[in-house]
């Protein structure tokens, strides 16, 4: 079908094995997804899946008129999130409007990769945004949580790029890899992914299949 799927998180939590260890998960409700435009080689110079997110519907009121003639031609109603995936089959094989589920892509115990936003932390210094050690505490060293010199002498004179500062932290996108697959609940279309996902609970994120 195609690599992956839309999906939101819902949350982390704990299951057992069957030798009774605790393996930490987080849930996530991966579809369903419709699809609503093919891109093909000819006319767009790549091949890919256009899908929408079933679960968020958009207000017909908040869709512009070049967005609602995208949906009619697929003979779909709006939605809220719309994602590329590479197709895995020939895209004759995929027709616009078709609904796909988890588990026609998707098998347990296999390998994923999760893509989402991290969670935002404002403006933070260099301790917190970098891991810092900080100077002396006492002695009235007036010297704590400072990021300390930042030059760099009389060559080349300035501060060179890429230089760790304290900075707005968090908010970007952070892919994690080789997830495993430990739980499928297809009725309810949420899977159990064993480890942490990035974003907080109610945020989107896009799974595909391992490359």
């Amino acid at each position: 079908m195609i690599e992956g799927l839309i999906g939101k998180k819902i949350g982390m939590t704990q299951i057992f094995d069957k030798d009774g260890k605790v393996i930490p998960v987080t849930a996530i409700k991966l579809g369903p997804c419709v699809v609503v435009q093919k891109r093909t080689v000819e006319k767009d110079g790549y091949e890919a899946v256009q899908v929408g997110f079933l679960e968020e519907n958009k207000k017909v009121k908040k869709v512009t008129k070049p967005m609602m003639g995208h949906f009619k031609k697929a003979g779909v109603a709006p939605v809220k999130i719309l994602k590329e995936f590479k197709p895995l089959v020939s895209l004759n094989d995929i027709k616009l409007g078709e609904k796909i589920t988890f588990d026609k892509i998707f098998q347990i115990n296999e390998k994923v990769d999760v893509t989402g936003r991290s969670k935002g932390k404002g403006f933070q210094g260099v301790m917190k945004r970098h891991g810092f050690h900080g100077g002396r505490a006492t002695h009235g060293s007036m010297f704590h949580r400072a990021p300390g010199s930042i030059g760099a002498s009389a060559y080349p004179s300035r501060v060179i790029k890429g230089k760790r500062m304290p900075g707005h932290m968090g908010d970007e996108k952070v892919t994690v890899k080789n997830l495993e697959v430990v739980g499928m609940y297809p009725d309810r279309n949420v899977v159990l992914l064993k480890g942490a996902v990035p974003g907080y609970s109610g945020s989107y994120v896009f799974v595909r299949k391992k490359k």
